[in-house]
């Protein structure tokens, strides 16, 4: 019976290449996967999850109106698609993960949803939260504080490097935007020396 997996984790924790490691693993297996990344992540490449190491791969969108288990029924090949591989899973809908579930139990299509659990504000996003609350097998994968402790939490900064407290939820970025830091740093606000 397929599983739906959750792997999450705070930013810079190699979420995007332990993905692009699992689908390479399937792939090399001559097992056929279906991609999806969020279509309002256009950092690098459109339609393209991008590691900070320099790995990449194709991959669908997805945005809000998306049925992914739609998606998968319609596609020519979903008999032989062996794992359904999401990248930004923080940001789908209850909905869609609902439809996760179902690819999982009804298809027998293995499911691998990696995200951010918390935004910079500590509150979960929607899709994390259910994939925490409904997922058959939870991962964290760690990143580390500047301190050298567990990161678990992210900040967000402005253009001049300060932390930055309000907010939209939804705002992209990496490395120039986002620090992992440990709850403690986090919860001080404080960034490293």
């Amino acid at each position: 019976m397929a599983k739906l997996y959750f792997n999450y984790s705070s930013m810079n924790a190699g979420k995007s290449t332990a993905l692009l490691q699992a689908n390479h693993n399937y792939l090399e297996r001559g097992m056929k996967t279906k991609m999806f990344t969020f279509s309002g992540d256009n950092r690098y490449e459109e339609n393209r999850i991008v590691s900070r190491i320099g790995i990449s791969a194709d991959a669908l969108p997805f945005s809000e109106d998306t049925d992914l288990f739609q998606s998968l029924i319609e596609d020519k090949d979903q008999i032989e698609i062996k794992c359904v591989l999401i990248d930004e899973a923080q940001f789908l809908t209850k909905k869609q993960v609902a439809q996760l579930g179902k690819i999982a139990d009804e298809l027998d299509t293995a499911v691998l949803a990696f995200g951010i659990r918390t935004d910079f504000q500590g509150e979960l996003f929607e899709g994390s939260k259910y994939l925490l609350a409904w997922a058959d097998n939870l991962k964290e994968i760690k990143t580390v504080c500047w301190c050298g402790r567990k990161a678990t939490m992210v900040v967000r900064l402005d253009k001049e490097g300060n932390i930055v407290s309000q907010g939209e939820q939804l705002e992209i970025g990496g490395n120039e935007k986002y620090v992992p830091l440990c709850r403690a740093h986090f919860n001080k606000k404080k960034l490293g020396n």
